[in-house]
């Protein structure tokens, strides 16, 4: 899917190709004539569309929509004059991560990896609860991200944090092979699902807003009923420990009262997921700062790190002639750190 990009428009430019549908009305003219408002956009930026046709639809918001149109200018504003319009069928093969943020992986990749993760279990009681909870939470999965704004906020962000500390905890046993196996990987798999709870999101993997029983509960509260729910459709009475245990590393995870969780992780294997969480948290967003830094760069401060973040001259990225920055400059250039920045850090997740 070759097109031209949003940030690249220009007066008088033709366009044809694919663009998501941030929002779109039906409004009226002085006239009374009808027409389409819309804000269509990929992942470089969005522009304001009219379409002066009154007897097109508006598309849902969050859709894909093929559109022939020309660049006009309004106000000083660059704006799409939108001659035609169509949804985005199958046979289109859109590349979604051209038009918003996406999960490296193909959703469908990440799912089977957590699928077959539930499948190789020995124990059978979080082996049953975990294959209730995916089924509770649908086809959300696929799209969801894992926040609003910070780490994994994209398209399948859920399934992409999932996976990377599924990842994480197979490593972290073999270091540590006395913990429970299957009991840390249900905790990864079962901890932020109920953020398809907690937000509202589109089927591109926007999040608009919160949910209500995401402002007055929240994931970790909404999380500990569902897994409990999950048990109860399973036939698992609630007094089976594994339940418990499960519930408690969900309502834990975030680590401390201040940041939501009303119990701090008390085994193992709740204290391995509060840690493999914080870490697969901050690298993903780490990652985002530095490849938006150029290299020998620092970048604004990140009020959810409290720091700033440098992008060091790594090897691969090194010109052939090009001299590592000095110590002192580096050091000079390193904004404070406060104390406690780990701490706030953990009640974004």
């Amino acid at each position: 899917m070759e097109q031209a990009v949003v940030a690249s428009f220009a007066k008088d430019l033709k366009f044809e190709g694919f663009l998501l549908v941030r929002s779109a009305e039906q409004r009226a003219s002085a006239n009374g004539s009808k027409y389409l408002d819309m804000t269509l956009c990929d992942r470089t930026g969005d522009i304001n569309a009219k379409m002066w046709d009154g007897t097109v639809h508006p598309p849902k918001n969050g859709s894909i929509i093929k559109v022939r149109a020309a660049v006009t200018e309004y106000n000083g504003r660059l704006q799409l004059r939108v001659n035609k319009l169509r949804e985005a069928e199958e046979a289109d093969q859109v590349d979604m991560s051209l038009l918003v943020p996406c999960a490296p992986y193909p959703p469908q990749q990440m799912l089977g990896e957590i699928t077959a993760t539930i499948d190789q279990m020995k124990n059978a009681t979080l082996q049953k609860v975990l294959r209730e909870l995916i089924a509770m939470a649908g086809d959300k999965l696929v799209y969801f991200p894992a926040a609003q704004r910070l780490h994994h906020a994209e398209r399948s962000g859920l399934l992409h944090h999932t996976t990377t500390m599924l990842k994480g905890a197979r490593q972290m046993l073999q270091v540590y092979p006395w913990l429970d196996a299957d009991l840390l990987c249900a905790g990864v798999i079962a901890h932020d699902l109920s953020k398809i709870r907690e937000m509202q999101s589109d089927d591109a993997g926007n999040v608009n807003d919160y949910t209500v029983e995401g402002l007055l509960l929240g994931h970790l509260v909404r999380g500990v009923t569902q897994v409990r729910e999950a048990a109860r459709r399973a036939g698992i009475p609630d007094e089976d420990e594994y339940v418990l245990l499960l519930e408690h590393m969900v309502i834990s995870h975030h680590g401390e009262a201040e940041f939501g969780s009303p119990r701090p992780p008390m085994f193992p294997e709740a204290e391995m997921l509060h840690w493999l969480d914080v870490l697969d948290a901050r690298m993903n967003e780490m990652n985002g700062i530095v490849r938006r830094t150029p290299a020998g760069a620092f970048s604004e401060k990140i009020w959810s790190l409290d720091r700033r973040v440098y992008h060091p001259h790594y090897l691969s990225e090194m010109p052939a002639n090009a001299d590592a920055p000095a110590a002192d400059e580096e050091t000079a250039q390193r904004a404070p750190r406060r104390p406690d920045a780990d701490k706030a850090y953990q009640g974004l997740l």
